[in-house]
């Protein structure tokens, strides 16, 4: 039976993983005239003209 882990010891260090940035692959779609940024955890951007516009909201999604 393992012992209890001593509370006045140093606590877990926090995790610094960051590797869930498959979880916000983003890109643009085309719908008709319209061009949206979409991500692959469910965000979409709203639809717009400008295809520019569109990757710009797709690039303030992403993770830095």
């Amino acid at each position: 039976m393992p012992l209890p882990r001593d509370p006045s010891g140093p606590a877990p260090a926090p995790s610094t993983d960051h590797t869930d940035h498959a979880a916000h692959a983003t890109s643009t779609s085309e719908r008709g005239s319209f061009s949206l940024a979409v991500c692959t955890c469910g965000w979409r951007g709203p639809a717009r003209r400008s295809r520019d516009l569109a990757r710009k909201d797709a690039t303030g999604h992403a993770p830095e």
